[in-house]
Formats: structure tokens, sequence, C-alpha cells
């Protein structure tokens, strides 16, 4: 339980990012109706630090917060990987992405589909990305909030979760993009302030990096300071896994999810597009050092002595009683923070979790409205549009409460998460890289391979969970990605060939004639070239993983 003062800043915190996003929705739509465009995309005027602070917001929700610091007890900077490879995608999205998406004025990313395939991916990917955005960014982080809120405040975790729900979708629903972007913006700075102050005061408990790297040596555990693993390990993340698993899922979330996707989308120009999400590529350094480092702290003081887990509970898994440490960034809050900045941390939890849920809401209204509503009512109006992307953003956020009791079975949240988009982002990561790199790639294959791909994914998913000691549920849910991927590419090439590309006038300019192509833009000058930055980000990448190699 925390103080009341610490209570007392948590909801003045949640009530001024409310009136934050309502206050930014009505001004921009002050004495009229929103069109579709001011909506859902913030009228095509964003610039690029609020893109790429937005960016960062909708990925990094209360989830990551909770399990990153779990895992890095657990594991160490293994999980890390899933911070610094979405650097190297969000390059790819700045480079290859973006310029076909902002120059073919497209409002979703199934929209992208139709006009390079056909009509039957665009359905397909729309249906795909609500299911995926109500799961992956909604459900889990409504799951993770709530057993932080629960454990803190003592409220039922489904009772803190329908408030949080209501609050946030008063003013995504009412606000539309602008007001997601804008409380976004501000939510991250709170999030990434939060997690620092956890940071400093879990490093100085700990006696700094030195004492626990030889707390580490002294239980034979220096590999947790490693992020490359060798082959074989057992983690199931050796360098294999991670460099040819993460591509896979890292491609369809930066680069081809809408909830991820939209933000780039409403930008003002191709450059700021661009650089927002390099932007953002820079600050994903970040949380190895200031969300799973504090975990490995932890790990520290526990070994220690210094750090009492008695709360936590112990759970059975595939026959063997292990510690659930699901808690473990709860019991940092409440063991290593004084009194006061506790506020601070809930703030910065709360900001995790409503920027993510507040994201993926503003995308399964366009969705709703853009791809499925108007694509069997064409003379839909702008307005009937944002009233069936409200309701379906209502709707949407019930049905996402209702699938907490069956995601809360994960021993690990972060892997829980991870596992789904293994068994989603092959098909799509397929015809998206297939549609923009290959003139071949006909509409008729990139279908079947959505669809075949997708019942493929669905189908090991569930003999995975129903039969974990089959030889498929042996495989790490990183290389069972690859897998699936190189089986979806072989499928689109066989179809590609079977029923050849016939091209329209649109569909013949939605390719790159050459990897060369969308590097031709000149960009701004200096600093702030889009090139300049892609190579900066590569070097300091490049390093990071050579020092913790």
């Amino acid at each position: 339980m925390i103080s009341g003062i610490d209570i007392a800043i948590s909801i003045v915190y949640v009530l001024f990012i409310v009136s934050i996003g309502l206050w930014t929705g009505r001004r921009k739509n002050r004495g009229k109706s929103a069109t579709g465009k001011e909506y859902f995309l913030a009228g095509k005027t964003l610039r690029w630090p609020m893109i790429g602070l937005a960016l960062f917001a909708t990925n990094i929700s209360c989830l990551h917060l909770v399990s990153l610091a779990q895992s890095g007890f657990d594991s160490g900077l293994l999980n890390g990987n899933f911070e610094w490879m979405a650097a190297f995608t969000l390059i790819l999205l700045a480079l290859f992405f973006v310029p076909f998406y902002i120059r073919s004025g497209i409002s979703t990313l199934p929209d992208f589909l139709e006009r390079r395939y056909n009509k039957a991916c665009r359905d397909w990917l729309a249906f795909v990305s609500i299911v995926s955005a109500m799961i992956i960014h909604i459900a889990f982080s409504f799951l993770a909030g709530g057993i932080v809120l629960e454990t803190l405040f003592g409220i039922n975790m489904y009772i803190s979760v329908i408030i949080i729900a209501l609050l946030t979708g008063l003013y995504t629903i009412v606000g539309g993009l602008k007001a997601v972007v804008v409380t976004e913006a501000i939510q991250s700075v709170v999030l990434i302030g939060g997690a620092i102050i956890i940071t400093y005061f879990s490093w100085d408990k700990a006696g700094g990096f030195g004492n626990m790297t030889k707390v580490l040596s002294q239980h034979n555990e220096l590999d947790k300071l490693s992020m490359i693993r060798p082959l074989g390990d057992s983690s199931g993340m050796s360098w294999a896994a991670v460099f040819l698993g993460y591509p896979v899922l890292g491609i369809w979330y930066w680069c081809a999810d809408q909830t991820i996707v939209q933000r780039t989308l409403g930008a003002k120009d191709e450059n700021n597009a661009r650089v927002g999400a390099l932007f953002c590529g820079f600050i994903k350094i970040l949380p190895v050092f200031i969300f799973v480092l504090p975990g490995l702290f932890a790990y520290t003081l526990y070994h220690s002595n210094a750090m009492d887990l008695s709360s936590l509970q112990y759970t059975s898994v595939n026959g063997e009683t292990t510690l659930n440490t699901k808690g473990i960034y709860t019991l940092m809050i409440t063991q290593l923070v004084p009194k006061g900045l506790i506020g601070i941390l809930v703030a910065a939890l709360l900001s995790g979790l409503m920027s993510q849920i507040a994201g993926a809401l503003n995308s399964i209204a366009t969705l709703s409205s853009y791809d499925l509503y108007r694509r069997f009512k064409p003379e839909t109006t702008e307005k009937k549009l944002v009233q069936v992307g409200k309701w379906s953003a209502g709707i949407a956020l019930a049905l996402s409460i209702g699938l907490l009791p069956l995601l809360n079975q994960y021993q690990s949240l972060f892997e829980g998460i991870n596992d789904v988009i293994a068994h989603i982002a092959p098909p799509i990561t397929c015809v998206f890289l297939l549609g923009i790199f290959w003139k071949k790639a006909s509409a008729r294959s990139a279908q079947y391979t959505l669809w075949l791909g997708s019942l493929l994914g669905a189908a090991v998913y569930i003999i995975n969970k129903l039969n974990p000691e089959t030889v498929i549920g042996k495989i790490p849910f990183m290389m069972m990605a690859c897998y699936l991927f190189c089986a979806c590419v072989l499928m689109q090439v066989i179809f590609s060939y079977l029923y050849p590309v016939r091209h329209t006038q649109q569909s013949e300019k939605l390719y790159w004639k050459s990897v060369w192509e969308p590097l031709r833009a000149r960009g701004w000058n200096g600093i702030g070239n889009y090139k300049t930055l892609s190579v900066l980000l590569l070097l300091i990448m490049g390093a990071l993983y050579w020092t913790f190699r």
C-alpha cells in the first residue's frame, strides 16, 4: 500500500492527462465537426519530435515497465534485444516504408495493401489488425496495469482496469489522433522520468554497476549481462533466434502495424515522418538501461538480502515450482523509492498504460471506419465515419477487458505478448516486404499467403498450447517466427508464378525499382538529414552490441 500523498499525485496526474486530451480534441475542432482526416490523422500536421515521442509512448506500455523489470530479474539484459533491435526496424520504416505510405496518400495500411494487391488483402489485414490491437496493445497492457494497481492500491484488478479504460477512452474517443499524440508526448516524458527515478534508487541501493557485477560473479551468472547468447542457450534467445526471428516480428510491429505506423501517417510531410521514426529509434536505446537494468539490480539486492520477496507467490510450470516474479516491479517501487516519489512512479506506470491503450483505440477506430464500414458503404459521410470509429473504439475496449482472464495464464507477460506476435506477424511481414521490393508479387499470391499463413500460425500456436511437449512445441517462439516467415515467402513466390501479377496503373507505382530508389530523396540539410541520422543510429547500435556481447 502507498501513502496518501502518492495517491493524490496519481489521481491529479490522471485528471491532468484526461483534461489535456479533451482540451486538445475540443480546441482542434471548436465550432465544427471533425473531418475524417482531422480525427484519424491529426489533419496531417504532426512534426518529428511529437511523432518520435508518440511512437515510443504507443510502444512502451505499463506492460513493458513491469515485464522488462521482471525479465531483468529472471534472465538479465537478454530481453533488452526487443528494444535495441527495434532501432534497426525503425531505420527500415524511415528509409523504405514511410516514403510509400506518405506519397501514396493512404489513411491506413490495409488501404496500402488494396492499392498494391487487392481488396481481399485489405479486408484480411484490417480484421487481423483490429484483433491484434485488442489483444497485444490493449488487453496485455490492461493486465499488467491491473496487477500493479491491485498490489499498490489494494483495488480489485478489474475495477481499476475499468476506471482507467473509461478515462482513457473518454479523451481518445472524443479527441481523435491529435489528442492521442499530444497526451502521448507528455506521457513519454513522464514515463522516462519515472523509469530514471527507479533506476537511480535501485542502482544506489545495489551499490552501483561494480557491486552488481561482483554479486553476479559470485553466483556464476555474469551471462546475465550479455545481450548475445550462444546457440542452444536454454533461454531460447540465442543470437540466431534474435537476429533471424526478431526482424519478422519487428517489421510487422514497426512497419506494418496500423497502431504504430498511424503516427507517421499523420506527419506534416515525408521528412518529418522519416526523422520522427529515427528519433524514436534513438529513444529506444534507453529501455535497456531504465527498464531492464533495474530488474537486474533488484536481483542483486535479493541475493544481498537487501530486498524482501516474501510476498511473491510460487507457481508450478511444467511440473517445476518457480517463484512468480510478475510483481517484482511493484516491490521495487514500494521498497526502494521514498514516499512522494512513489506517486510519480505510479504516474509513469499509468502513462505507459494510458498511452498504449489510447493509440490502439484510435487505430481501431480508423480501421473500422475506413477499411470496413466505408468499404461496404462508400457513400458514407465524414461525420458518419467519425461516429462509427468512436463506437468501434468503445466496443473494442469492452472486448479487450473480457480477454484478461485468458491472457493472465502466461508466466511472463512480455514473453506472452511476443509469443502471440510470433504467430501473427510472419504472413503480414512477408506480403509487405515482397510487395514493396519484388515487382512480380501478385495480388492472388498475397491474398492466399495472408490466409494460409495466418491459418498456419494459428494452428501452430494452438498445437503448442495444447501439447507443448511435441517437436513443434519445443521450438523457441523467435525461431518459430523465422520458420513461419520462410514458409510464407515460399508460398507467395510459388503463388506469384502460378498466378502471375497484373499490375494496375496504381500498383505499378507501389514497389521500389531498386533498393537505392528510396534513398534518392535529398532530405533536410545538416544533422537532421535522414541518411545521416540512420548511419549515426547504426553506428551507436553496433557499438552497444559490441559492448554487451
